[in-house]
């Protein structure tokens, strides 16, 4: 921490302990609508691009699952910051690179972005050598963005079908993004859709401007940033 940063921080770490507090209330609520219990949703607080003094208090007020976007990032803050903290669970959010698969399942808890035949591959290889269980998410690009990473909607199927019968991968759910300029909720329920027909349980959907849609619409995993730690 730079010089000087003391009282700056000390007044992050309050806001960042009341949006999390807010962030939790949103959720109990949006479960009680959903007639759900607040148990069945997983919230992922978003800690990519922030340091471990903007973690700690997060840490500190009892969250204990939160969200990277790249393996790099992760690697370099949070190994300390397991240790002191038992529990916690890491999982990668954001594009994961076939030659970062090794990496990735040393680190991570869970994975919510498979999505290309490659990356199938590395994963098959380097879980065995991990020694662990990780949880993996195939994302669907459910509004098929060119710019944006998953699996179309229409190939979805039988992407999931090759990660069980050819590359022996365990999937324990679907992960969606919506388009940022299209209402969220189709988006929602049509991953839904593809993860009942596919024998899947857990959704992760919604980020901070929409994740009490998401719960409506079945969401075992929220993944909030901005509405925790501020803007980045």
């Amino acid at each position: 921490m730079r010089a000087g940063a003391a009282s700056a921080g000390t007044k992050v770490s309050g806001a960042e302990v009341h949006g999390l507090a807010a962030v939790e209330q949103e959720i109990a609520q949006a479960c009680k609508e959903a007639r759900r219990e607040r148990g069945s949703v997983t919230l992922i607080a978003v800690s990519k691009t922030f340091d471990a003094d903007s973690i700690l208090p997060v840490l500190a007020a009892g969250q204990r699952v939160f969200g990277e976007n790249r393996v790099q990032e992760a690697k370099a803050k949070w190994p300390a910051l397991v240790a002191g903290h038992p529990g916690t669970e890491l999982h990668l959010i954001g594009p994961l690179q076939s030659n970062k698969a090794k990496e990735a399942v040393a680190l991570f808890d869970a994975i919510h972005s498979v999505d290309r035949e490659s990356l199938a591959e590395a994963l098959s290889k380097a879980l065995p050598l991990a020694g662990r269980a990780v949880e993996l998410f195939v994302q669907i690009n459910t509004g098929e963005e060119p710019q944006k990473a998953g699996v179309a909607p229409q190939d979805a199927d039988a992407f999931l079908t090759a990660c069980r019968e050819r590359w022996g991968l365990t999937i324990a759910g679907l992960m969606c993004i919506p388009p940022v300029d299209e209402a969220p909720a189709p988006h929602f329920a049509l991953t839904a859709k593809i993860a009942r027909r596919n024998g899947l349980s857990k959704l992760s959907m919604g980020m901070s401007a929409d994740f009490a849609t998401a719960i409506e619409f079945g969401a075992t995993h929220v993944r909030v940033g901005s509405a925790i730690f501020g803007h980045r």
